[in-house]
């Protein structure tokens, strides 16, 4: 299979940001898509906006249970499921020493067990049709690390690791990490520290925006079965990271 026409995709945080430009960009190349986020009345604006390629399902993907239920909600709508883009994510940003201990938490259940929450849901599904496509939205946080990042880009390695574990184990499942430098979005809107909130505005006047992730995201699903497309590092042109 070649292209992503016709293709059912699911979507977590799907409510905004690189989420939201990714629907919009898959459903326009033809794919059918199950959006899931917390964020329901943003989910159910975008599916009516985009017609009934486009079916929603409240998500919260630290939850294994919400997850299980947004997979089996997808294969109901549309019989079956082939690829799975694990974007959820949150970024609170701020110095060890702040000891931030809930937001560490929050970063992990998120981050990490959200992609694993995914993977539990869904692989076994694909390997049952001896197919399918995660990609798992990790970040340049994943090969570098800054101030203040230290837990979130943990995050990121792990989601790194673990794509790349699942791509050895399985010769019939496709594993593609997609890994964004700075992008316009509501992430680290959560940052607590305002010293660490103006620094990433400033960062992020060299900031990307969504669709160029969308892109990168659709470019790796729309490969022959043969070809599975590892990682993608996208960057502002002008990034100094």
């Amino acid at each position: 299979m070649t292209g992503i026409t016709d293709r059912i995709v699911l979507v977590t945080g799907a409510s905004s940001g690189i989420g939201e430009a990714t629907v919009r960009e898959l459903a326009a190349a033809g794919a059918r898509l199950f959006i899931g986020a917390r964020r329901t009345e943003r989910l159910q604006a975008l599916a009516e906006e985009l017609g009934e390629k486009v079916a929603w399902h409240a998500l919260d993907v630290a939850d294994p249970a919400s997850f299980d239920a947004f997979a089996a909600a997808a294969e109901a709508r549309f019989g079956r499921v082939d690829a799975l883009v694990n974007n959820a994510g949150i970024m609170p940003l701020s110095p060890l020493a702040a000891l931030k201990r809930d937001e560490w938490k929050r970063m992990i259940d998120v981050n990490i067990h959200g992609v694993l929450n995914g993977i539990a849901a869904l692989l076994p599904r694909f390997l049952a049709r001896r197919s399918g496509h995660f990609v798992n939205v990790a970040s340049v946080g994943a090969h570098i690390v800054l101030p203040t990042a230290a837990v979130y880009c943990g995050t990121k390695f792990a989601v790194w690791a673990i794509t790349e574990g699942l791509r050895q184990e399985h010769d019939e499942i496709r594993a593609t990490i997609i890994s964004p430098g700075v992008v316009d979005t509501e992430l680290g809107h959560d940052i607590t520290d305002p010293d660490v909130a103006a620094g990433l505005q400033q960062w992020r006047k060299k900031a990307l925006t969504p669709d160029a992730i969308a892109r990168a995201i659709r470019f790796a699903l729309e490969q022959p079965d043969g070809v599975d497309v590892n990682e993608i590092i996208v960057r502002p042109t002008a990034a100094d990271m």
